[in-house]
């Protein structure tokens, strides 16, 4: 493990989702714990998209910002809102020059599947008809998030390929959740990894999924077909139960002809970007606002 990381293992938490009330107010106090980002350059802003029921966003749009991100926090599908992803969303703005639409979804086991991607969904098709409005181009939207935010963002691109949705031009994938069936090597192996874990991956997609069989639109590991997908970025962590999904994934978006850009990063386990004082995760939270400009460009 990087040693910048490794010495803050003792001092990171070890959320039980069994209880998802108490996870919540834990992981809430680990985001309000991080420094707060510096907004100065950019306009934030509180929306709500209607929907049934509405999806609550809050919107960050840097100086001159011509393409947008609907981007999903972390959390297991049912911890984090618009404020614990505060300082991500800001960060990934400022990083990459893009608005950010941070959407705050409904959680499970409250919500589960599909609520989330509902509101995910609707907060695409909002964004694509109000563009104009937004002073972003209808060309230029992409979809991204953290965890389990990520595993949305792969899902919502599915579910607009296949129902000829609002075009999506990037998927912004960091560490995402993309199968609950917990079978590759790494979701196995790493029982007693920092942060996320193969137990507590397995509550998390309990609490997601309720009594509902997984479909591809909830663990997008089980499409077959990922062709037609948005480009992507996919990073992953070396010690994290979603490590290996993750690059399964986005080799078969490759053999499907989507073009991908995969990044493992050494040394990191799952949400350690959140230690911000390491090299490695400036570098991380460094290039995902890189990636996002990138393509927001081309």
């Amino acid at each position: 493990m990087d040693p910048e990381l490794e010495a803050f293992v003792p001092l990171f938490p070890r959320a039980d989702l069994g209880d998802p009330v108490t996870a919540r107010e834990g992981f809430a106090k680990l985001a309000t714990a991080l420094p707060a980002p510096d907004t100065s350059a950019m306009e934030v802003e509180d929306l709500t998209v209607p929907a049934d029921p509405g999806v609550p966003v809050r919107i960050y749009r840097p100086h001159l910002a011509q393409g947008a991100i609907i981007w999903m926090h972390g959390g297991g599908f049912v911890m984090g809102n618009l404020d614990t992803e505060h300082p991500w969303a800001a960060r990934l703005a400022d990083g990459s020059g893009a608005v950010v639409i941070s959407v705050g979804y409904r959680l499970a086991p409250e919500n589960p599947f599909p609520a989330a991607l509902d509101d995910v969904h609707a907060v695409l098709t909002w964004t694509a008809q109000h563009a104009a409005e937004l002073g972003i181009d209808p060309g230029r939207i992409a979809v991204g998030g953290h965890s389990a935010g990520a595993g949305l963002a792969a899902a919502v691109a599915l579910r607009t390929r296949d129902e000829q949705g609002p075009p999506i031009c990037f998927q912004l994938l960091n560490q995402p959740g993309l199968d609950d069936r917990l079978q590759t090597w790494s979701a196995r192996n790493f029982t007693d990894t920092p942060w996320m874990n193969h137990d507590k991956a397995a509550q998390l997609w309990g609490h997601y999924l309720g009594s509902t069989p997984a479909t591809p639109y909830a663990a997008p590991a089980r499409a077959t077909d990922l062709s037609g997908l948005p480009p992507a970025y996919v990073a992953t962590a070396e010690f994290c139960p979603n490590r290996d999904e993750d690059i399964d994934y986005a080799l078969r978006m490759l053999q499907a002809g989507v073009s991908v850009e995969l990044h493992q990063w050494p040394g990191t386990f799952h949400g350690s970007q959140a230690i911000l004082s390491a090299e490695v995760s400036q570098r991380q939270i460094a290039e995902l606002g890189a990636a996002l400009r990138r393509a927001l460009a081309a």
